[in-house]
């Protein structure tokens, strides 16, 4: 089996440069750093005072409420599409069992 080579890039976040290592080309670490820097900005914008220990900590909230709420959201929807495939199921059991 092949393994990924591992890279490394340096990335910005809330004006601080990490050093991350990843088995992607670079782009997606890239790309979730710029995402945690937005919501550090977005958290900083509504602060009264920047202390970056406690803006990380209100920024890590705000985005496991992100997360939370996508998983509720997948919850409710694989609850749906099982719903939906019971319907579908038992509509077809009916419509085979009538069948001359």
């Amino acid at each position: 089996m092949k393994e990924s080579a591992s890279s490394t890039i340096a990335v910005e976040i809330f004006g601080a440069v990490y050093h991350l290592r990843g088995n992607d080309d670079g782009e997606y670490l890239k790309e979730l750093a710029g995402y945690v820097d937005r919501k550090m900005r977005e958290v900083a914008g509504k602060a009264s005072a920047v202390d970056v220990p406690r803006l990380a900590i209100l920024t890590a909230l705000n985005l496991s409420d992100e997360l939370f709420q996508c998983r509720k959201g997948q919850e409710g929807e694989r609850v749906r599409i099982k719903e939906k495939v019971t319907q579908l199921t038992d509509a077809l059991t009916t419509a085979l069992a009538t069948e001359p």
